[in-house]
């Protein structure tokens, strides 16, 4: 048995770490699409924003492992919210007519309780792994 002070854990290795992260990311991605076909009405919806914005985390893990899980959380909720900003205009509506990857990366209409639903995803990010 090994004291906590020698003990190897996720953040201080930047590849398990990423492993870690990518499959949180598989594993939040398969979770979103079997919300939608398992789930409707509000419950899909804003349970997939707050997914979303959870692998988005995640992803953010992958890139940079070191990343604090704060700035994490703030990257993947900025990120979140720009792609909601931007469907204010008619490019994503566009795009999700043609190509179905671009209706589920950048959606296609602005819905302001979107934005709650993203910061429950990055604090959910933050809270899992600030108790690892």
């Amino acid at each position: 048995m090994t004291s906590s002070s020698t003990r190897v854990t996720v953040a201080d290795d930047p590849t398990r770490t990423r492993l870690t992260a990518a499959g949180a990311a598989a594993v939040i991605a398969c979770a979103g699409l079997a919300l939608r076909t398992v789930a409707a009405g509000e419950v899909a919806k804003y349970g997939g924003d707050a997914l979303y914005t959870l692998m988005l985390f995640a992803l953010v893990r992958v890139v940079a492992p070191r990343t604090a899980a704060a700035k994490a959380a703030a990257v993947a909720l900025a990120v979140s919210w720009a792609v909601e900003f931007l469907q204010l205009s008619d490019l994503p509506a566009h795009l999700a007519r043609q190509s179905t990857a671009a209706r589920l990366v950048l959606g296609s209409t602005f819905n302001a309780p979107d934005l709650f639903w993203y910061a429950v995803g990055a604090v959910a990010g933050w809270w899992v792994v600030r108790r690892v």
